[in-house]
């Protein structure tokens, strides 16, 4: 039997808290909650969640911090819950390296389908054995993506991203010079099932250029109006 997915609950309200978990159980996921950011930290370490269900507003270390220390040493998917519904604070813990951020109060279904959908977009695509077919790899001057073991190589070091930033990073590189929209890199990336908007797509593409340069032969290029594209000024290797 497969080992069950690991959620980490993290609320100051008890009541709320023990309601995520309780239903998260009867979806067969296994739970722990703590209710401070210290805590947390702690309990990411220890417990090894597969996802987190992270309040924003916690005494002491709020959310965004949680979030910041998590992601500095982690990809694991991160939802974040608030009350605080503005569009800022929205785009700020998507910008900090939040997967999905769930407005409170909300529908115990709909939160259980967020789970499970943030899950599934998270775990890396199963390699293809060498009988599949080709690796699927693009390679430019100065930069491999491949796809069949998630990695990424430029100017010669390793660069590490979070398995949605690869495959939007390959899809993209993969088609040089062709403008894909926003609704159409979610659909390809995140699937028709996302719950979401196209800040997403936005917040994907600054975190890939913090982390890949603008080259002199490639660059991911804004095309204002209509979404991405990855230009290139000469073919692939």
């Amino acid at each position: 039997m497969a080992a069950k997915q690991k959620i980490l609950i993290v609320d100051d309200d008890e009541n709320i808290a023990e309601l995520i978990s309780l239903y998260l159980n009867k979806e067969c996921f296994d739970t722990k909650i703590v209710f401070n950011g210290e805590d947390a930290l702690d309990a990411f370490e220890t417990y090894q969640p597969n996802l987190i269900l992270l309040d924003l507003m916690l005494p002491g270390m709020d959310g965004y911090q949680v979030c910041r220390e998590i992601r500095a040493k982690s990809s694991t998917p991160v939802i974040m819950l608030s009350a605080k519904g503005e569009v800022f604070d929205k785009v700020l813990g998507l910008e900090l390296g939040a997967d999905d951020y769930i407005m409170k109060p909300f529908d115990s279904k709909e939160m259980v389908a967020r789970v499970r959908a943030v899950l599934r977009r998270c775990q890396p695509s199963k390699p293809e054995t060498p009988a599949a077919g080709k690796a699927k790899c693009v390679e430019y001057d100065g930069l491999t993506i491949n796809l069949t073991n998630y990695s990424v190589v430029c100017d010669g070091r390793q660069v590490e991203m979070p398995p949605k930033e690869l495959e939007l990073l390959y899809f993209l590189a993969a088609s040089p010079n062709q403008v894909f929209t926003r609704e159409q890199l979610l659909d390809q990336i995140w699937g028709y099932e996302y719950i979401g908007d196209t800040r997403t797509v936005d917040v994907h593409i600054k975190r890939l250029r913090e982390k890949i340069k603008d080259h002199s032969g490639w660059s991911i290029s804004t095309v204002w109006g209509i979404g991405y594209k990855f230009d290139t000024k000469s073919s692939t290797l």
